[in-house]
């Protein structure tokens, strides 16, 4: 790309969690990123997050992590991508620490730098803390250098930098600038508006069953939130994983026949007296083998630990923010040989993992169609809305 240029975004002009469609001016493209034009994205809980401030963000903000589109030009230093490419969009990564060498870029080392901060990639210690060091003063803020931001304001004399890279991707924009570790490149009759949840959610939930846990067939497994994320957790573990007992536990009743249609055996309101007695009802005599949280609560994380049976595995994918804490009764834990884990993005490869969740839908075992909802982009109010209220499961906005 020559020169900047202007494209539409959904914006939010204050941490309140409202957006508004406005102008944004793309930053000059660097040799690690990929300009694409975005043809749907989903939206995901942790843009809502971030959105009403719960995480760190700042007003102003492009988010999205979700995107799917069309490559428009690639930077110098690419050469597996081209334009007219179909490409759905992941985390960034920097795929030289151990990490991602070992092929579990989702533990990036500058994962959180990478994909939080609000801005180009910045120079990071070997633990992926930011190097302060490289920059002019020691009380300089990088985020707020128009040099590592993607999207400018429309103003030209102005310069301002936008939060903006989130995720390596901020994909809620007509065109964007795009870290080249996330791009996942397919076919190009791939349905691009269909899959462009496969970025984070579906990953993640059908990563915390297959890749993060390792459920095995024959086993049973509690799912602690049937939103997409659940979903997609649920759909592995019963036609991927092939688990015999799967609970679908939710607040909305409307989710929980979702989730036993998409493979959940049993259903259980999450606001059940006693949900341990519950589960163990259902799993004698000491409970489940497996269980996901996708909630992000610390009280349903502590409610999903006690439901374990002897050796039972569990691992949270819902983020509850930074210093959250959960307690554990360490006997029962010890005594019952219990693991209670984290899983971010699933602990996916998305550009293996990505492909396989397509081949699974197309086979049947991952029917992720029956809760994605199609909005145009003008009617952002409306899936927001309906994301609020449980409507949809799954919102993805198309251009």
């Amino acid at each position: 790309m020559a020169a900047p240029r202007i494209t539409t975004a959904l914006v939010i002009p204050e941490l309140n969690g409202q957006f508004e469609l406005q102008e944004v001016r793309l930053n000059d493209i660097q040799p690690d990123e990929v300009l694409v034009e975005i043809e749907a994205f989903g939206i995901c809980h942790t843009d809502l997050s971030f959105a009403a401030g719960l995480l760190p963000c700042r007003p102003g903000a492009v988010l999205g992590h979700e995107g799917a589109g069309k490559v428009l030009s690639v930077g110098s230093s690419i050469s597996d991508l081209s334009p007219g490419d179909s490409v759905l969009l992941s985390f960034s990564h920097c795929d030289s620490c151990p990490s991602c060498l070992s092929g579990h870029p989702s533990y990036c080392h500058s994962f959180n730098a990478r994909n939080f901060s609000g801005c180009r990639p910045l120079p990071v210690h070997p633990d992926g803390s930011i190097d302060s060091s490289s920059f002019l003063k020691s009380d300089n803020d990088p985020t707020l250098d128009p040099c590592y931001a993607t999207f400018l304001t429309p103003d030209d004399t102005n310069n301002k930098p936008i939060f903006s890279q989130f995720f390596g991707q901020s994909s809620f924009a007509r065109h964007t600038l795009v870290h080249k570790s996330c791009c996942v490149k397919v076919p190009p009759e791939t349905n691009l508006a269909l899959y462009a949840p496969m970025g984070c959610g579906m990953q993640t939930g059908a990563g915390a069953v297959l890749n993060s846990l390792g459920v095995k067939p024959g086993s049973s497994i509690a799912v602690f939130g049937v939103g997409s994320v659940g979903m997609a957790a649920v759909m592995a573990a019963a036609h991927i994983a092939k688990a015999k007992t799967i609970i679908a536990v939710d607040l909305q009743v409307s989710r929980l026949e979702l989730a036993k249609k998409l493979g959940a055996t049993h259903a259980v309101l999450g606001d059940v007296k006693d949900m341990k007695k519950e589960v163990r009802g259902i799993c004698p005599p000491v409970g489940v083998d497996y269980a996901v949280d996708c909630t992000g609560s610390v009280g349903v994380i502590e409610t999903m630990i006690e439901v374990l049976g002897t050796r039972g595995r569990a691992a949270t994918v819902g983020a509850p923010g930074f210093g959250k804490v959960v307690g554990v009764d360490v006997m029962e834990h010890l005594t019952y040989g219990k693991e209670y884990v984290g899983s971010c993005e699933g602990d996916s490869l998305p550009k293996e993992f990505i492909p396989f969740l397509i081949n699974q839908h197309a086979k049947g075992n991952f029917p992720m169609e029956e809760f994605v909802t199609f909005y145009d982009v003008k009617d952002y109010k409306q899936a927001l809305e309906d994301s609020h209220n449980g409507k949809a499961i799954k919102a993805v906005l198309k251009w």
